[in-house]
């Protein structure tokens, strides 16, 4: 058969067609590394009245404090108008802000410019957000970094709903429903995919494949699709591993003994620089050492930015005074070591895997085209599967208390 060239892959954009931009907060200081933080932040808030609430809020075109906004679905923060709000603090929730970077949100709809209701309807314990990466910027136009054995991430996958960075492209759920019901995938892929392996892999082995043989074109994210079980199987346990690093909700990764990175040195107080020496393997700040931290995990890049020296940035870097954000906690907290020993763990792993994943991108183009998918009715894609489904069962609360017309 044929091989596919990248011009005839087949879409990501196609192969799980209902999308949502990413949610947009329009102010840093709703979300922080740590949950007590929010709650502060919130209490602070609300002692203010008048001009100084405003003024501490940073209103934008999207909200203001005197924003009439719906409940967020399935978290019941008030409706009235913030300007005139009173009570505790929302239950901040576990969000993705930045690749690999996990932090806390207030989750009330008054605070986020676009909170994209459609992906909290469906955010469950069976639900994964993937999310579209652009390529690394290439300096001078020379081809984009990258190389033989290193791993690239067209796409990172996530059970936490994703609150990224304004670079990041769009949202696709696996699931268009709760309850892991109604795979976001092309009518009928399946079952075309299963006449050639032999059998007709589920929504979660799909989703691994893809994960594990995506990639940047010029026409977007495409994903190569192959009819040998063999390669496919071989596909879907490298998918299967990116995934339980990415999503790291079951059993916590770990090195093996004498891998695992360990604090060599206590961390100061409020570490503020950070160094890392690839000969002995050691991370440094300001004195506080860990090793051993291989040069993989240091140099990790998600479009272009290294991931721990981005991870440190968004626990050091100095708010402006005065502001929400410039609450937080006056000294390094002991469980944010402990995350950061795991963020090394999960990149070393994550590294180990780019000769796998350039083994199996160099193997085939794929031998399925976008044309053939065509050919079986598999596309184009129904107009409505770009859609979110309607999943609500019960009413969910408007603007000062009334429910929400649908």
């Amino acid at each position: 058969m044929p091989s596919v060239t990248n011009d005839d892959a087949p879409l990501l954009a196609d192969l799980m067609p209902w999308s949502v931009p990413p949610p947009r907060a329009g102010r840093a200081w709703p979300l922080a590394p740590d949950a007590p933080s929010l709650r502060t932040r919130w209490d602070t808030l609300l002692e203010a009245e008048g001009p100084g609430r405003a003024a501490l809020f940073e209103p934008s075109r999207a909200r203001t404090p005197h924003s009439a906004v719906a409940q967020l679905p399935g978290h019941p923060a008030g409706t009235e108008r913030l300007a005139h709000a009173t009570g505790p603090c929302p239950e901040p929730v576990r969000v993705l802000r930045a690749p690999f970077d996990e932090q806390w949100l207030i989750p009330d709809h008054r605070l986020l410019d676009a909170a994209r209701p459609e992906l909290w309807r469906v955010a469950d314990e069976h639900q994964v957000f993937v999310l579209e990466l652009p390529p690394a910027p290439a300096p001078g136009g020379a081809a984009p970094p990258g190389g033989p054995g290193r791993l690239t991430l067209p796409l990172l996958a996530t059970s936490l709903l994703p609150f990224p960075a304004p670079r990041t492209g769009r949202v696709r759920p696996l699931y268009r429903r709760p309850g892991g019901a109604e795979p976001n995938l092309a009518p009928g892929l399946a079952a075309h995919l299963g006449t050639r392996l032999g059998r007709t892999p589920g929504p979660s082995e799909i989703l691994a494949w893809i994960m594990a043989a995506v990639r940047h074109g010029p026409r977007g994210h495409t994903v190569p699709l192959t009819t040998d079980p063999e390669r496919w199987e071989r596909g879907v346990a490298l998918g299967r591993r990116m995934l339980w690093l990415m999503r790291r909700d079951g059993e916590r990764p770990r090195l093996p003994g004498g891998r695992r990175p360990y604090v060599r040195a206590p961390l100061p107080a409020r570490p503020a620089h950070l160094v890392h020496t690839p000969e002995e393997e050691v991370l440094d700040l300001d004195g506080g050492r860990i090793s051993p931290v291989p040069a993989a995990a240091w140099e990790f890049e998600v479009a272009g930015a290294r991931v721990v020296e981005s991870w440190f940035a968004a626990r050091t870097a100095e708010p402006e005074p005065g502001t929400l954000a410039a609450i937080r906690p006056a000294d390094w907290p002991q469980n944010r070591t402990s995350e950061l020993l795991e963020l090394l763990t999960v990149l070393t792993l994550l590294a180990e895997l780019g000769p796998a994943r350039a083994e199996l991108a160099s193997s085939a183009e794929g031998e399925v085209s976008a044309s053939a998918l065509r050919d079986a009715e598999v596309l184009p894609v129904p107009a409505a599967r770009r859609r979110p489904a309607s999943v609500l069962d019960h009413q969910e609360e408007g603007p000062e208390g009334q429910f929400t017309l649908l």
